[in-house]
């Protein structure tokens, strides 16, 4: 994936969007509501964005693929990113993230021409891991798709720090522990760096050209940097045990052929771990390049599983 960095631009607003805000447990998340093509009450999908991102990162490209063809959505900042509220900024707690996602549905069940009994759910990267745990979790959801997704915590993070670094690492965060208990500010390192062996929270060059690009392209409101412990408690994050669980609700996984950043083959061991009904698809690729060059090919894919099983058929999950 390559795009020139220049000056983002403005894109107005389709008409079927609006701007959207809920409490989540005390903070203010905020986001788009997109409207179904359709009259009457469809179908609604969820969607967060993955480590640090925001949602200005193609998840309105998403977002207008699935309202064009029947289906609402609701996408949304997580809390301490974009335009949601929430301190320290750039804390990434995957816990208070699946917390949040639950509340997304419950405000989502609110909205006009919303079917309660028809709610999918997308996540991606980060929020791909999100979305397995929330569908193990709560039954109001009747259909998910999860793109990239992270499933091992531990065994991504050694396959993204060298081994010699590892207890550096974690000498690391105990200090930030320390630290924080003193009342000292939280310790903040990168997202993503130019240099691989630089710190950062993403120590993958795709993952640089990415998140910069796409920052100058569109997404100014990104900011690269995250807490040290969202790193750590990257490293410590298991959605791969959740996945057991999800049936009988329909699961897509959509895995990226050479993917670095969430390793391929750890992505597919954590999918036999699923029952039916499921599905799994290979993207072409890496990791981002589902959202730019691959992007009609995975929400092409996305979409036909929602439709399938929200749409044109009586939903599974109970």
């Amino acid at each position: 994936m390559t795009e020139t960095l220049r000056r983002p631009t403005e894109v107005p607003a389709p008409d079927n969007r609006s701007d959207v805000e809920f409490d989540s447990d005390g903070v203010t998340l905020r986001g788009w509501y997109y409207r179904a093509s359709t009259s009457g009450s469809a179908p609604t999908i969820v969607m967060c964005h993955g480590f640090a991102a925001v949602k200005e990162m193609y998840l309105d490209k998403y977002a207008e693929v699935f309202s064009a063809n029947g289906l609402n959505v609701l996408v949304y900042d997580n809390r301490n990113l974009g335009a949601s509220d929430g301190t320290p900024r750039g804390e990434i707690n995957p816990w208070q993230q699946i917390d949040d996602f639950r509340n997304a549905i419950t405000f989502a069940e609110t909205l006009e021409g919303t079917d309660p009994d028809r709610i999918g759910i997308w996540g991606s990267s980060y929020s791909g891991a999100h979305v397995l745990v929330v569908a193990a979790q709560d039954r109001r959801v009747k259909c998910v798709s999860s793109q990239v997704p992270v499933v091992d915590g531990d065994a991504n993070f050694r396959q993204l720090v060298r081994a010699d670094f590892i207890d550096g690492a974690r000498g690391g965060f105990n200090e930030d522990r320390r630290a924080r208990f003193r009342g000292e500010d939280p310790v903040m390192v990168e997202v993503v760096n130019k240099d691989p062996m630089a710190p950062s929270a993403l120590p993958t060059p795709d993952s640089y050209e990415w998140f910069i690009g796409t920052q100058h392209l569109r997404a100014p409101g990104f900011v690269n940097q995250t807490t040290l412990r969202s790193v750590e408690r990257f490293s410590e994050y298991q959605p791969g045990a959740f996945i057991r669980l999800i049936s009988p609700t329909p699961l897509l996984v959509c895995v990226a052929a050479n993917d670095v950043l969430t390793p391929t083959k750890i992505t597919i061991d954590g999918f036999h771990e699923a029952r039916e009904p499921k599905k799994l698809v290979v993207l072409p690729g890496g990791h981002f390049d589902a959202y730019v060059d691959g992007f009609e090919e995975s929400s092409s894919i996305q979409l036909a599983w929602f439709t399938e099983h929200l749409l044109t058929k009586t939903t599974t999950g109970a």
